[in-house]
């Protein structure tokens, strides 16, 4: 009977453990109405590396609507926004070595899907607050959320 609690115990720990695991990432959608399926990504403090995996699941090109995720802090948005548009597709509309940038995705177009990790002690040692949103040229108005450490 004790064997029997203990063995269960230990697959309880073990769930818990693979459910750690899981929260140290997130699947975001952008679609071709330039909508992210999220407004918010909560990152669990205890996690030392945060990935967000998205997916466009529009039909659209990626030079007519493409989309990537940017993280930054809420202040420097319009400015990456700005700089990036000039940067170009080639560069997925950032500037390059833009130290406002905390982390970033490839632009991808319908159907296609990318991935980004980040140290969160870099989101912790950014401060608050902190945005996610898309830098293809004037989609960032309707294509954004918020980051929170938690």
């Amino acid at each position: 009977m004790k064997s029997c609690i203990f063995l269960a115990l230990l697959a309880l720990g073990g769930a818990s453990s693979a459910y750690a695991a899981d929260s140290c990432s997130v699947s975001l959608e952008g679609n071709d109405a330039m909508k992210y399926n999220l407004t918010n990504i909560d990152v669990p403090k205890t996690c030392s590396n945060f990935t967000i995996n998205l997916s466009h699941t529009g039909k659209m090109a990626k030079n007519v609507m493409g989309h990537n995720v940017v993280i930054a802090r809420t202040t420097d948005m319009a400015g990456i926004d700005a700089d990036g548009i000039k940067a170009g597709l080639a560069a997925d509309y950032l500037k390059a070595g833009d130290t406002r940038v905390l982390a970033h995705s490839k632009v991808v177009g319908g159907g296609e899907s990318t991935s980004v990790s980040i140290p969160v002690a870099s989101l912790n040692a950014a401060g608050a607050p902190l945005s996610f949103f898309c830098s293809f040229p004037g989609h960032s108005a309707m294509m954004k959320g918020t980051v929170t450490l938690k």
